[in-house]
């Protein structure tokens, strides 16, 4: 579900189809704001419009300069294309690399640059994986663009990944004790169903509403992969859902059925985990949802149309777990006798 507009923001669009953003409080003046929509600069405008303070605008860059590069860079559509979250992560990584080296010709960064970047992050790999998935977008344009003439980024290993996993996975227990801490009937328990029974990320769950579904049946493009799903409201989640208090525009809310975004509504799932003993997160729930669904003989197909994955790669995974699990199954009855159906002889 789409965000509202801060309050005294205004667009225009003019004939040739321009964009402008004010802010007018009342009849009062308009103050328009230059900086692109959705941009820290942005933000920083509209507020300074708000408190009728001025702005210190930043100096243009240099052509050439890696802040240049970056400000060009999202002006395209390599960029737009990018989630919101994805940008918004970008961007404040950026910020700390900018203010360190965005002076600098970006021409002349090079591979053991990207590589000690990559290192003083090693302590969290997930991060310096982060910083080189942003590195490795903006060079590989700027090659495609003309901009510089080698990737810098080229042959840079990613961090190694230490194995713990992933997300932990809910199990049947703490799906119970949920269950048994927040009963039908409160905004809670429809938290945990619209997950549990629809297998959408944090970020899809909160925009899930009536108007997605007609005839029992949910359509929701994705945010982070852009895939359109389609899933049947189960009737374990209808039951839920017609019992328990929704907001007007998507089923997950938070108090007075104000709608929730992904962030805020991870901390009070959080909270409401923690309530009742269970200390596992919203996307432990997506794990335990393709799981069953594997281990009930979903294929490779299905689980990608159910969860919006593709390639296989991810879907595999919970697949060959469950083969496992029959192949386990069916096993164990032959440990209690040969071909002939005599039992195997006990050791001496």
């Amino acid at each position: 579900m789409p965000r509202p507009r801060p309050p005294h923001l205004h667009r225009e669009t003019s004939r040739h189809g321009v964009t402008t953003w004010y802010v007018r409080r009342g009849h009062g003046p308009r103050i328009r704001i230059r900086a692109v929509f959705g941009t820290p600069e942005f933000e920083a405008e509209y507020r300074s419009a708000l408190d009728g303070t001025t702005v210190e605008r930043a100096k243009k860059a240099a052509v050439g300069t890696l802040q240049w590069l970056w400000e060009r860079y999202r002006e395209t559509t390599a960029w737009t294309a990018l989630s919101l979250a994805t940008r918004r992560q970008r961007e404040n990584i950026m910020v700390g690399v900018l203010k360190q080296s965005g002076h600098e010709q970006a021409s002349a960064i090079k591979r053991q640059h990207v590589v000690a970047g990559r290192d003083r992050r090693a302590g969290t790999p997930a991060q310096a994986r982060h910083f080189l998935d942003v590195m490795r977008g903006l060079f590989r344009w700027a090659v495609d663009a003309g901009h510089v003439k080698a990737d810098p980024t080229r042959d840079v290993k990613n961090p190694v990944q230490p194995k713990s996993g992933g997300f932990p996975v809910w199990t049947e227990d703490d799906v119970a004790n949920y269950e048994s801490c927040w009963p039908i009937g409160t905004k809670e328990r429809v938290w945990l169903g619209v997950l549990l029974y629809t297998g959408l990320r944090r970020g899809d769950a909160v925009r899930l509403g009536r108007q997605h579904v007609r005839d029992g049946v949910a359509t929701i493009k994705t945010e982070k992969t852009g895939i359109t799903v389609t899933i049947p409201i189960l009737p374990a989640l209808n039951k839920i859902l017609q019992a328990s208090p929704c907001g007007d525009l998507a089923f997950i809310c938070g108090e007075n059925g104000r709608p929730l975004t992904k962030e805020s509504f991870g901390n009070l799932f959080r909270e409401a985990c923690n309530a009742a003993g269970v200390t596992k997160s919203a996307h432990g729930v997506r794990k335990i949802g393709a799981t069953r669904a594997a281990n009930n003989g979903a294929t490779v197909a299905e689980l990608e149309a159910i969860f919006g994955w593709q390639g296989g790669g991810m879907a595999s995974l919970y697949t060959r777990a469950g083969d496992r699990a029959r192949l386990a199954k069916g096993a164990m009855s032959k440990l209690a006798g040969t071909s002939d159906e005599q039992s195997i002889p006990a050791p001496l």
